[in-house]
């Protein structure tokens, strides 16, 4: 199997370091972040690039609380071998969390087969993120203070980061978690916010997001988009995410469940520099604030869903989020519990300038079989007015007649089921007011083309500064 490095770039791979020294992850995926990956030495134990072993999970005490229902994990070779206790990991989100950066990791993780617990430090367990994305934790943070994991992983975001940093008993498992030996980490704000004052970044070189690199110790800072030292691992901001995410699969499973989980997850799209390709080219500009409309359904895919809202939003437009459903809150793909601004039946009182399908095979089924989506979108193609859609979604448009005569990319288990004017080699295709993607890891393109075609390329490339995520100039 070829190395993550080589997956993820055309140069030569690096040389593989054990999996507690990640330093093949992604080191060189520029497109993501123009700073490369840096790691220092590891712990004095010698680390094994074999399949984990039950040795760490040994030390748990008592069973973490688990999501339900379990999520879809990635199956590897290693499902084959004697059976092992799964690796226990533990997300905490509170109010103002950047919901990019925790829906990635608990995705990704989850995909790898670690049984993620996320924990809320709030009193109720719905909790609204940076950009408004309403999440539902699986427990609150006082049911984990009596659990060992395998990981922590704190997400950034702000004031999301001082929300995690005030919580005592947080501390007190961080803590634990560091005296231990034990794997943990953050990113973007949290490395500087949260975990600075608690004492865990002593004599650890560490990065986090630009806007908060002052507030480290300059002798430890580096500005790498990941940084291991030893059990701690810290990162930069939402552009980076996938790397930190994929560094800590890494670390946990080895370098071939990480390769695995990187080619499902487009990985490889991300790294490809070729440029979006645009036909038929038409005006997205409008006089007014632009609205759209995100549909979601059971089954969706919480990075697509999450990543678009998100960009969208930090561009100031109106992002609708509608249930198809008969509830607000929405079960994802991966197990992540979302809650959508109205239902179908409410959103379609207005009209959008844009609506975009997130995808998902049971969500796209399940979009597909809604009457009132189906009449928007024959509203919207029939008005002249923009729609896309991502990674399965595409077949959505295609089985109701609105890709005719389009050119469109799609995820590759679809795209060859598809009409005949599916487009190679791009991450991004927009043909007149039509904007499809394969999906996971190129969202973060859609998103920002879209933001182009709205406001131009500069507000693009501002929002993509703010993502630590590298755009083009021109």
């Amino acid at each position: 199997m070829e190395s993550l490095s080589s997956l993820l770039s055309p140069n030569p791979p690096l040389q593989f370091m054990p999996p507690r020294r990640p330093s093949s992850i992604l080191a060189s995926a520029t497109s993501l972040s123009s700073p490369t990956l840096a790691c220092t030495a590891p712990p004095r134990r010698k680390a094994s690039t074999r399949a984990p072993s039950t040795k760490r999970s040994s030390r748990t005490s008592r069973t973490a609380p688990s999501p339900s229902p379990t999520p879809t994990i990635l199956t590897t070779d290693a499902a084959e071998a004697p059976p092992v206790a799964a690796k226990k990991v533990l997300i905490p989100i509170g109010f103002g969390t950047e919901e990019m950066e925790a829906v990635v990791l608990i995705d990704v993780l989850r995909r790898a087969g670690a049984n993620v617990t996320v924990a809320s430090v709030e009193p109720q367990l719905q909790v609204e993120t940076s950009g408004g994305v309403k999440l539902v934790a699986d427990v609150s943070i006082a049911e984990c203070c009596d659990e060992v994991y395998d990981l922590v992983a704190l997400p950034g975001g702000m004031p999301g980061s001082a929300q995690l940093r005030d919580c005592e008993i947080l501390r007190k498992i961080m803590s634990k978690q560091a005296e231990g030996k034990r794997l943990y980490g953050a990113i973007c704000a949290a490395p500087a916010v949260t975990l600075l004052p608690w004492g865990l970044l002593k004599r650890k070189q560490t990065t986090c997001h630009p806007a908060f690199f002052d507030k480290l110790p300059t002798f430890w800072a580096v500005k790498s988009n990941i940084q291991v030292s030893g059990e701690l691992t810290t990162s930069r901001g939402p552009g980076t995410s996938f790397l930190f995410a994929l560094s800590l699969v890494e670390q946990l499973f080895g370098e071939s469940v990480a390769v695995e989980l990187g080619e499902s997850l487009l990985m490889r799209d991300a790294d490809d520099n070729s440029p979006n390709k645009e036909f038929n080219k038409a005006e997205w500009v409008v006089d007014h604030n632009p609205r759209v409309l995100i549909p979601i359904a059971n089954g969706c895919e919480d990075i697509e869903v999450v990543t678009i809202v998100d960009i969208l939003r930090r561009a100031k437009v109106d992002v609708v989020v509608a249930s198809v459903e008969r509830h607000l809150q929405i079960l994802a793909s991966q197990g992540t519990k979302i809650v959508a601004d109205e239902l179908i039946g409410d959103a379609a009182e207005t009209s959008y300038d844009l609506i975009i399908l997130p995808g998902g095979t049971a969500c796209a089924d399940r979009l597909h079989k809604s009457r009132i989506l189906k009449k928007l979108l024959k509203e919207q193609n029939l008005a002249g007015r923009v729609y896309g859609a991502i990674c399965s979604s595409p077949t959505i448009l295609h089985r109701q007649g609105l890709l005719k005569d389009k050119k469109f990319t799609a995820h590759p288990s679809v795209a060859n089921n598809l009409a005949c004017d599916g487009v190679d080699g791009a991450k991004v295709v927009i043909d007149g007011k039509v904007i499809t993607t394969r999906g996971l890891a190129s969202v973060t393109d859609f998103a920002l083309a879209i933001i182009s075609k709205l406001f131009g390329h500069g507000r693009a490339r501002s929002v993509a500064e703010g993502l630590v995520f590298e755009y083009p100039r021109s």
